[in-house]
């Protein structure tokens, strides 16, 4: 199963406070252990949300994009990692070992092809195979 761990933004992430240098080499440490594990297949922080922007959709084919920053930190994402792991509990677990002093993290399962069993037409799911090739192509993953 993959996941997404997403870590929350804060006051200090919105407002571009970068870590110290202990606290990037312990997460840098982390990493390096969920990398070795086999666990982690992407991640990276985000900038602030004032370099941002929203798209909202109203249903008729409009859009309207909203320009950050964004008022409700609690709200923001302010980095993330993908892991594959046999279950949720294995990710709570290896999230247990992180680095962080504070804050709150989210976990939640992607998507796999089983979610969309009974609805996805062999056009699509071949069309979906394609385009999967075609990043692991232009990845090297």
């Amino acid at each position: 199963m993959r996941f997404m761990v997403i870590v929350k933004a804060n006051e200090d992430t919105e407002n571009s406070v970068m870590p110290t240098a202990a606290e990037l080499a312990a997460m840098g440490n982390y990493n390096e252990e969920l990398v070795k594990a086999g666990v982690m297949l992407a991640g990276d922080g985000l900038y602030p949300s004032d370099k941002g922007a929203r798209v909202a959709f109203d249903g008729s084919g409009a859009t309207t994009v909203i320009d950050g920053p964004f008022t409700e930190t609690k709200e923001l994402i302010a980095g993330f990692w993908i892991w594959e792991l046999p279950s949720l509990q294995d990710a709570v677990e290896w999230l247990k070992k992180a680095p962080f002093q504070s804050g709150e993290v989210e976990i939640r399962q992607i998507h796999g092809p089983e979610a969309f069993e009974g609805i996805i037409t062999p056009e699509t799911q071949a069309q979906e195979d394609r385009l999967r090739e075609q990043i692991s192509a232009q990845t090297g993953q």
